[in-house]
């Protein structure tokens, strides 16, 4: 039997549930509802243990949705969900009336790469919300697609550093340029210098609309050097399923993903990275 994992990227949606505005610009394949039970047998196969749904919606429907299949499913730990941190007065109603009591919800996202501004983050009303939410300490997800939003997550990191903040798919590193790390290095070395910092290795060239199949050897040195950047306690895994399925299977995504971590990493680190991290960023129990 495989080592444990937690899947730190499950989204699943419900076109009767919510509304999801960006599946109008996706294919046939992604524009339909994803049922978790789709995954039950690779997963098992593959012994994940654990799953952390996150939001594909900024909206509440999304969030009670995923609540929901939360408490239906007994694999699932958690929620990322979303709140609308442009009103801080909701947010600290919504947190004290239905989140912070519900033992699924373990953080917030904001799709802010669809978003015009950059530093959309940088709001007085957005920096009073994440306040809220370090002093509750419920971690925020950060989609960066953009060497702004990087930026933008570094300059929200110096103002709230009680802040945990986790830059989903490795903040899409350039994998398919020929420039190495280049800026997106820098910026996640700088970033790195933070200790409310992490790094998830999720949905791997998905925002440079890739059309190929990776395999490991193409993201190795991406994920070594955020390895070495964050060191061995901050990064974690998610497959980014159903997105993920623009390139590989559930399967597949794991497949790939075990090959290359315990390729590059001792048997302890790839623990950590595929469990033992994730555990303790989104206070997990029973593990």
């Amino acid at each position: 039997m495989f080592n444990p994992i937690i899947d730190t990227h499950i989204h699943v949606w419900d076109l009767d549930h919510a509304r999801y505005a960006w599946l109008d610009n996706e294919g046939p394949m992604l524009q339909r509802s994803f049922n978790i039970h789709e995954i039950e047998s690779d997963r098992k196969e593959l012994n994940i243990t654990k799953g952390i749904l996150v939001q594909a919606a900024d909206n509440l429907e999304d969030t009670g949705w995923m609540l929901e299949v939360a408490c239906q499913t007994d694999w699932i730990a958690g929620v990322v969900g979303w709140l609308p941190l442009q009103d801080p007065l909701k947010t600290e109603k919504l947190l004290a009336e239905k989140y912070l009591s519900n033992k699924y919800f373990k953080g917030v996202r904001h799709l802010i790469h669809n978003e015009p501004n950059t530093q959309w983050l940088l709001q007085e009303s957005v920096l009073q919300s994440l306040e809220i939410l370090a002093k509750h300490d419920i971690a925020y997800e950060i989609v960066a697609v953009q060497h702004e939003h990087i930026e933008t997550a570094i300059a929200v990191a110096k103002k709230i550093p009680s802040l945990r903040m986790v830059f989903d798919h490795l903040s899409q590193p350039p994998i398919d340029q020929n420039e190495k790390f280049g800026k997106w290095g820098v910026l996640m070395k700088e970033a790195a210098a933070h200790s409310n910092f992490y790094a998830k290795i999720s949905g791997l060239g998905l925002a440079q609309d890739n059309k190929t199949r990776r395999k490991a050897a193409d993201i190795g040195s991406y994920v070594s050097f955020v390895v070495e950047q964050f060191g061995e306690d901050r990064v974690f895994c998610g497959s980014d399923w159903p997105v993920s399925l623009k390139a590989e299977s559930y399967k597949e995504s794991w497949q790939c993903y075990r090959q290359l971590i315990e390729t590059l990493f001792s048997e302890a680190v790839s623990k950590k990275i595929f469990c033992d991290n994730a555990s303790q960023f989104y206070k997990l129990s029973g593990l």
